[in-house]
């Protein structure tokens, strides 16, 4: 377990998250194929060639769900009752296949349930392509229910 307990959250804090990924063509496919999302612009690469990004884009629900993933053993890994939303989901640049996706958590919030047993916490997690031209490609606000230290 590596996740942070509810008292280990400082807000204002920003965790800049060592695990990086790589999105491959085939990671995009596969993640389509699963949630049944056939739009060509993810998947045709002659449909793709005649928009404004010039060729496929990956899908940004992997984006998300990898920005997520890339935060959990900084974060909540082994330390989370549960995640209770994403919030201001927003995908400012594209995704090609081939880059490298890097992620960092600012803690925006945080408080304890009414009984006192636990406690919320929201970050803001943004997820950026690696590179020369570092760029911001998808941004949003997690609240996960987290685990107090025990006693």
């Amino acid at each position: 377990m590596t996740g942070l307990y509810y008292e280990e959250f400082e807000v204002g804090e920003t965790i800049r998250h060592e695990k990086r990924r790589t999105i491959s063509e085939s990671d995009n496919q596969r993640f389509c194929d699963m949630t049944m999302n056939q739009q060509p612009l993810h998947l045709d690469s002659a449909f793709a060639a005649d928009t404004d990004f010039g060729e496929r884009i990956v899908n940004g629900l992997l984006t998300m769900s990898l920005a997520v993933g890339l935060t959990i053993p900084d974060t909540t890994d082994g330390t989370i009752v549960a995640n209770l939303s994403y919030d201001n989901v927003e995908h400012p640049a594209p995704v090609y296949h081939g880059d490298t996706i890097r992620a960092q958590s600012t803690v925006t919030d945080k408080r304890e349930t009414s009984d006192g047993d636990r406690g919320v916490v929201t970050m803001h997690v943004e997820a950026f392509v690696v590179g020369e031209d570092e760029r911001l490609v998808c941004e949003f606000d997690r609240t996960a229910l987290s685990l107090k230290r025990p006693t």
